[in-house]
């Protein structure tokens, strides 16, 4: 095609067109359809630099840098979108219209009331507003919705996790210092690399994801960066929010919170009871991933050859039966991080009953240290557990006589 341009002939690049300025000045003709294909993927708004706009759509023309009406309006160039906060020769704004009829397809609306199955592991996207001082990451973000959401995940009893567009993946107890970067404002190779390295630390957590839900609360930057890694490894993808706007998000959360069932208190002696069962007791290699993603109390036998091995070790009696009690929950130290990842791991130093054994065992063998393939060898030939989850939000009521080990429990499990 062929442009006059102050009497002359032009001949543009194949994806413009060349426009006069009426000063004899030449300017391409902006193709702004990169920039609809990267609002695509916007659920709320996002913030570009105005270099990045220029280059996306070749080139902004004059009246873009001139006239402030050029942003005004709803424009085919931005379609669904307005653009606010526009900084001429900086950034630009563009938020998502909520009255949206344009002839650009909606994002496909979930029906909320068809989402209300829970994933076992639960991400949430960080937000903007922050505290402007160092604080554990699930009090760090400060905006309505991510309370809202910290509440649901919270309340699920699942372990959960925050998706940090500066940190990657974030345990909810870590520190982390306010910080301003957004996912949506990033490169695509930055959000692919991000994704890849958020899923790779989630299952150096969790261990294995294959066959897992996970459950995502955030933008969709955030959601379809780990959806791919995720998927790839046999993760089923749940996305509660999936085209849902902001109001309607906060209405979703309402509306969840008033299903949830108040718990009951916790029979404490109940509790007890089948911790202290030895018919309850499985072998090591019994331990199942999906339903040990919960927080809960758990117990740890030997048989009779590993109650001889620690009497060796302790010169000490020991007889086989229960050795140990503990509490796993309720962010990652699920009872399956606890003893699968701690337990049973390749590292004494990461739990108390594995580093005693492997002292204890040290000792039988005359070993300068601990022999942790061994250690963990010994632990699946003799010995065993049992398990009671238990929702956080339950509270414990007191016992009505002593209980096995209740001196242990005053001090360490009343809630």
């Amino acid at each position: 095609m062929t442009v006059l341009s102050g009497g002359a002939a032009v001949d543009p690049a194949p994806s413009t067109l060349a426009l006069s300025s009426g000063q004899g000045h030449t300017h391409r003709m902006a193709d702004w359809s990169p920039l609809r294909e990267r609002l695509r993927s916007i659920d709320d708004e996002v913030t570009m630099s105005w270099q990045e706009l220029d280059e996306l759509v070749g080139g902004l023309p004059p009246s873009a840098y001139e006239h402030r009406a050029f942003w005004g309006g709803k424009r085919s160039g931005w379609s669904g979108f307005s653009a606010s906060q526009v900084q001429v020769g900086r950034s630009v704004t563009f938020l998502r219209r909520t009255d949206d009829s344009s002839g650009t397809p909606a994002i496909q609306r979930a029906a909320p009331d068809l989402q209300t199955r829970s994933g076992d592991v639960v991400l949430v996207g960080c937000v903007k507003s922050k505290l402007d001082h160092p604080a554990a990451a699930r009090d760090l973000y400060t905006s309505t919705l991510f309370r809202k959401a910290r509440a649901h995940a919270e309340g699920l009893g699942k372990p959960w996790f925050i998706l940090s567009a500066e940190h990657g993946l974030i345990d909810p107890d870590t520190t982390i210092a306010p910080y301003d970067l957004r996912l949506a404002n990033t490169s695509l190779s930055y959000r692919q690399r991000w994704g890849t390295q958020v899923v790779e630390r989630l299952s150096s957590v969790l261990g294995p994801l294959d066959r897992l839900v996970v459950e995502v609360h955030a933008g969709r930057a955030y959601v379809d960066a780990v959806r791919g890694p995720l998927t790839a490894r046999g993760v089923a993808v749940l996305d509660p929010l999936l085209g849902l706007r902001q109001g309607e998000r906060q209405q979703w959360y309402r509306r969840m919170a008033a299903k949830k069932p108040e718990h009951p208190a916790v029979d404490f002696e109940a509790l007890i009871t089948q911790l202290a069962d030895r018919g309850r007791a499985r072998r090591p290699s019994e331990l199942d991933r999906k339903h040990l993603l919960v927080p809960g109390l758990y117990s740890w036998w030997v048989d009779d050859t590993g109650a001889a091995d620690l009497e060796g070790g302790l010169r000490h009696p020991v007889h086989a039966g229960l050795i140990y009690i503990g509490l796993a929950g309720a962010a990652k130290n699920t009872l399956w991080g606890r003893l699968v990842g701690m337990h049973l791991g390749k590292r004494h130093s990461f739990s108390t009953l594995r580093r005693t054994l492997g002292a204890v065992l040290a000792e039988l063998r005359g070993d300068p240290a601990i022999d942790e393939p061994a250690l963990t060898a010994w632990m699946h030939d003799h010995s065993g557990w049992s398990h009671c989850p238990w929702p956080t939000q339950q509270r414990w009521t007191q016992p009505r006589r002593p209980s096995l080990n209740s001196w242990i429990l005053r001090s360490t499990w009343r809630r």
